[in-house]
């Protein structure tokens, strides 16, 4: 064989074989580009649409608890055995229905229309709290407002304080997931 047509047949196939590497490597690239860009859209929308607006509730909600807690003069709304005075009630019926009960019902709601943004492969144990404690109170206090029936004042209960904790970590490890995505997405990593 002639040796001009070997070094043809050599540049050729060296010429195949780095546009076959080449384009398998690009579309590798592409599929792990997209990988991100589905990944960032996903954690976009999850503190768009659900964690940044409870992280603000929630901040909101323990300012404005404090807030309440400093009118009245100490860390603590309801006595040992869950007394409290009648002018302390009447305080508290006012930001119940005005602040701590109207919160509570925008973050059951933010809960329920954006449960497919939930962190994880289930329903958080503070959620589900959550969601009793709030029903629980929201349905005492109705009945109370509506027809008269006595009840604690209160949700049975107690706010489970782990909600917050787990909205605030959940939240703080999104943005830590979005600032790497987007770094990667735009060749900064």
């Amino acid at each position: 064989m002639d040796t001009t047509l070997i070094a043809a047949m050599v540049a050729a196939s060296v010429s195949v074989t780095g546009w076959a590497v080449n384009h398998v490597l690009t579309q590798r690239a592409e599929r792990h580009r997209q990988k991100h860009q589905t990944q960032l859209a996903h954690i976009e929308s999850q503190l768009e649409r659900l964690y940044g607006p409870l992280f603000f509730l929630l901040h909101e909600g323990t300012s404005s608890f404090q807030d309440f807690c400093a009118t009245l003069g100490r860390h603590h709304v309801f006595a040992e055995g869950g007394e409290i005075s009648p002018e302390d009630l009447e305080a508290w019926l006012f930001w119940v229905d005005n602040d701590f009960m109207p919160r509570n019902t925008a973050i059951q709601e933010l809960l329920a229309s954006n449960a497919h943004l939930i962190e994880g492969s289930r329903m958080p144990d503070s959620y589900i709290r959550f969601i009793d404690h709030h029903n629980s109170w929201r349905v005492s206090h109705l009945r109370w407002k509506e027809e008269g029936v006595p009840y604690i004042w209160r949700a049975k209960q107690n706010w489970p304080v782990s909600f917050e904790r787990d909205v605030i970590s959940t939240y703080e490890e999104l943005k830590k997931r979005q600032a790497e995505l987007s770094g990667i997405l735009t060749g900064g990593q």
